[in-house]
């Protein structure tokens, strides 16, 4: 393909894209494909003659499209918010026009040097201190892989130099709870701690959050059973429930065992660009790692998570790499972000949050993401006024937990109704949410957060939970 073939192809893409966004309300919200109904809509050979663009256009709106759960449109309520806002995608159209390699400084000095900038303008939106500096990662699920590593290593006095883990004497642990998101214990088994060696604290019955007090029995007892406590990672809204760790209480534990603290916020982050809420996360100060998504509910299009920590030379002496081919003259002077991460190339991912503050400025991200807090309450007021209605945990952000149980219906039974309301809707395409469960129970998580949802969006969601609840129990 030609630049000029290009140009022409694109101005036909970004036509298509901008009717899609505009219209993307009235299709279903959930996929409407069976398994294996896309793959065989495709050639089971490659192509042997090159196709036109609009081809490949039709090609995505008959064979792709019907195979997308639509995370923009307005009556998606489930999972936490994956809002791609349009100047994020200029962005990141950008990042990939520009065809960059980002293996190292001189490879491309703007990529390192602009993503420099942008996550320094995020530490000041979110009120962090210039004691922090910080990265952009893929997701908050190798941001905390990356977190346990170099807390291994500072736990173990370097032991990967050495025989690594299985060579060291006492067991390293990690803490955190069962309301954390999966990506932690996941992270925990591949930086080599293994499954015995993960600890789960119990937690406050109602809030769902890290209990201090049983955080600190439990090091106790590890210590004294001759276990290396090495790291606690504290939920700052987690996802079932958006649970929110006490982690001023937790960084005091730590600081006097010197435990590393990671902090989790993959969606709540975006909620501290707001400074009303940054109580959610006050000691956070003392904390050693960060990461939170501006991929998620800030809505800076997939893939950006942020990646904070206070002891920069500690990262990058655990993740450094300096291969001879690598190396340049200016190394002594400029950030090679390789070596803050797992990968050795990136992308220009940057450009997305340069264009997000840029295009639609930070006020107005502000203002919407204040909406949704406010719709998340007024929802939630909504379901506590209804008779037989329950909202099962406190609603700290933009997330509703709620069920429904008629009288005379519980455990399995109730768990069979909750189901079977929930799937009806998702399954007819007007609206999204996601079951889950609370105390082995089944529930269903309201997610607000879409960009494009109003309060009218949550009216037409309410009646429809209600009217569909009703119709299962008539059966």
């Amino acid at each position: 393909m030609t630049p000029e073939e290009f140009r022409l192809a694109g101005h036909e893409l970004i036509d298509w894209i901008a009717d899609y966004r505009s219209n993307v309300e009235q299709r279903p919200v959930r996929a409407q494909v069976d398994p294996g109904q896309v793959r065989a809509a495709f050639s089971t050979s490659p192509p042997q003659s090159p196709m036109s663009a609009d081809q490949l256009l039709r090609d995505i709106e008959q064979k792709i499209v019907p195979g997308i759960t639509q995370v923009q449109h307005p009556m998606h309520y489930g999972w936490f918010p994956s809002n791609a806002s349009l100047a994020s995608t200029l962005g990141d159209i950008a990042s990939s026009g520009l065809g960059t390699l980002g293996i190292s400084w001189e490879s491309c000095p703007a990529l390192t040097e602009v993503e420099e900038v942008v996550c320094d303008w995020m530490r000041q939106l979110t009120g962090l201190s210039d004691s922090w500096e910080g990265c952009i990662q893929d997701t908050a699920s190798t941001a905390c892989l990356t977190a346990l590593l170099i807390a291994r290593e500072r736990a173990s006095d370097y032991s990967e130099t050495r025989g690594g883990l299985q060579a060291e004497d006492k067991p390293l642990l990690v803490y955190t709870t069962e309301e954390a998101h999966s990506s932690v214990a996941k992270a925990a088994l591949l930086a080599g701690f293994g499954r015995d060696n993960l600890r789960m604290v119990p937690m406050v019955e109602e809030s769902r959050a890290m209990s201090g007090p049983a955080l600190a029995s439990q090091i106790e007892a590890d210590f004294a059973a001759g276990y290396l406590p090495c790291a606690i990672v504290a939920s700052v809204g987690s996802t079932g429930v958006t649970a929110f760790d006490p982690v001023n209480e937790i960084v005091e534990i730590a600081v006097e065992h010197g435990i590393w603290v990671h902090v989790d916020a993959a969606m709540a982050g975006s909620a501290m660009l707001l400074p009303e809420c940054r109580h959610l996360w006050e000691g956070v100060e003392l904390a050693d790692s960060i990461s939170w998504n501006p991929h998620k509910w800030m809505g800076t299009i997939l893939d950006c998570s942020l990646l904070y920590v206070r002891d920069v030379q500690h990262l990058v002496r655990v993740m450094s790499t300096n291969p001879s081919y690598l190396r340049s003259t200016v190394d002594a002077e400029v950030k090679q972000y390789r070596d803050w991460g797992i990968p050795l190339g990136r992308r220009f991912r940057a450009l997305k949050l340069w264009y997000h503050l840029s295009v639609d400025g930070i006020d107005a991200i502000r203002e919407r993401l204040r909406r949704d807090l406010d719709n998340a309450q007024w929802f939630a007021e909504q379901v506590a006024r209804q008779e037989h209605w329950q909202v099962l945990t406190p609603v700290k952000l933009q997330t509703v937990c709620i069920r429904h149980q008629p009288p005379g219906l519980s455990g399995e039974a109730l768990d069979r109704h909750t189901l079977g309301w929930v799937n009806a809707i998702n399954q007819s395409g007007k609206a999204f949410m996601s079951p889950s469960q609370l105390d082995g129970r089944w529930m269903v998580r309201v997610s607000i957060g879409v960009e494009a949802s109003t309060r009218a969006h949550l009216e037409k969601l309410w009646n429809l939970i209600r009217a569909q609840a009703e119709e299962v129990v008539q059966g």
